[in-house]
This record gives C-alpha cells, structure tokens and sequence, in this order.
C-alpha cells in the first residue's frame, strides 16, 4: 500500500512539473509531445464508451458511441463526425461488450485526469497544452496484429500511416 502511494504521488508529481508523458517507453520524442505511447506494442487506446453525448459541448472530443457503435469526434459546429465505416449493414455496424470499460457503471462525475496546466475543460482524461500534441499508439497493420481490438479502440497504422479506429466491428482508416 505504501509502496503504491509513493508510485502513484511521484507519477502525478512527474505529470504535473513535466507536463508530458510517456507511456510503455522512457521518454516522449519531442517537446511538442504531451503523451506518447511506445512504438509497435499491439496496443491501442480505447476511448470512453459514452451512452448520451447530449452534454458534451467540448470540440474535439472523441469518443465511442455506445448508442450506434460508432467512433465520432465533436467538430467546431456541435456536429458530431462518424470516424467508424459504416455502409448501413450489419456487417460494418460494431457491437458493444461494455464489460471492456467494467461492469460497474456508476460514474464519478469529478473524476479527471489533466496532462498540462489544470483548466476548466471537462472530460475524464484532457492534455491541457496550446503548443502539444498526443501521438497515438503506433502498431504495424493493427487489423492483422491486434488479436482481440475493444470497441472504440484508435491506433496510428504504421504501414497504411492513417488513423486506425475499430467500431467493434471492423477497422476504419482515414488519411488527410
């Protein structure tokens, strides 16, 4: 107990004279970097599984939608933007196995976590930086590597070099 009160006081410690975070590697690459995931692990970031998004306001949220399977993200406008394939069959159209996020789904509504200067913006994990960035996980061909990928997961593809978002379905890959 003690020797996970002192990890966790120095993580924070870290986080809060640092304001970057590496995670699975020692270092972030760059000073432009607010969090970093190691390279190549299989792994990626499962997004907050969100059953009513009504109250989310905050442009550039991301999030996985529980109500239609869908990864989106909250544009400038209020309009949320499918980031998951979707041609209308169920094929294309994932499932949810909320057991991924717990089974307890009691929420604590002052949970948060901040990477950067505290600010007001709400949401349960915010890099609060003007001048860093989050750099995804980065896996090789993550439809062919990740053997068992979450609903809501996102990953960088390194081969295809395009965002990868798995919709409990099926992978989507979007390049600029």
């Amino acid at each position: 107990m003690k020797k996970s009160l002192i990890t966790t006081i120095t993580l924070f410690t870290a986080v809060a004279v640092k304001s970057q975070v590496a995670i699975g590697k020692q270092t972030v690459s760059n000073t432009s970097v607010s969090i970093e995931f190691a390279n190549d692990e299989n792994r990626g970031l499962i997004l907050p599984y969100v059953e009513n998004k009504s109250s989310i306001l905050q442009e550039g949220t991301i999030i996985y939608d529980t109500t239609d399977y869908k990864v989106k993200y909250l544009k400038d406008n209020g309009q949320w933007v499918n980031l998951s394939e979707d041609d209308g069959t169920m094929a294309t159209i994932g499932t949810v196995n909320l057991s991924v996020q717990g089974t307890d789904k009691t929420e604590n509504t002052n949970a948060k976590t901040t990477i950067g200067k505290p600010g007001a913006t709400n949401g349960i994990f915010v890099l609060e930086a003007l001048d860093k960035a989050m750099i995804l996980p980065k896996v090789t061909s993550p439809h062919l590597n990740i053997i068992d990928p979450a609903p809501g997961m996102m990953v960088y593809d390194t081969v295809k070099k395009q965002l990868a978002v798995y919709n409990g379905k099926m992978w989507s890959f979007w390049k600029p």
